[in-house]
């Protein structure tokens, strides 16, 4: 007997990213606003050429879309798959899946919580969880594939 999907029990969602991470995102951001504010007060950037104030802008513009998607990002696993919200929707279907496994960081998990690798085919997705809830579904994502390997044997 082969498992070649994954059904949840319930329809799981949340934020994909913890409020420790929130906050450090929200204080690291903070910080490269007002070093970039003292580097404009010290340098003359109006002096610069066009290629360096276009870098600069789209610098500032990727910290500012970045830093919203990872206050707004969501994850949802229900009966179709696993879907992350951000710049880009990244959508996992359960007949795809191959594999799945969580890791972490060592000595980081109060910031950085384990993460969901997800195999399809030849291509791998990562997915965030924010929640006790999410990570709690992440392990039994985990278990049941990795049940899978040991029936296939």
């Amino acid at each position: 007997m082969e498992l070649n999907f994954y059904k949840p029990a319930k329809t799981v969602s949340g934020p994909a990213y913890s409020l420790w991470f929130k906050i450090v995102a929200t204080i690291f951001s903070f910080a490269l606003v007002v070093y970039a504010i003292d580097i404009m007060r010290r340098f003359p950037l109006l002096e610069y050429g066009f290629s360096v104030k276009v870098l600069l802008f789209f610098a500032a513009l990727m910290l500012v879309v970045s830093y919203y998607w990872f206050l707004r990002s969501t994850i949802t696993i229900d009966e179709k798959g696993i879907t992350q919200t951000w710049m880009y929707n990244r959508h996992v279907e359960w007949r795809d899946v191959r594999s799945a496994k969580m890791i972490g960081i060592p000595y980081a998990g109060w910031i950085f919580p384990p993460r969901l690798v997800v195999r399809t085919g030849n291509s791998f997705s990562t997915f965030n969880g924010g929640t006790q809830e999410i990570l709690i579904e992440f392990a039994h994502i985990s278990l049941a594939f990795q049940m899978s390997k040991q029936v296939g044997k």
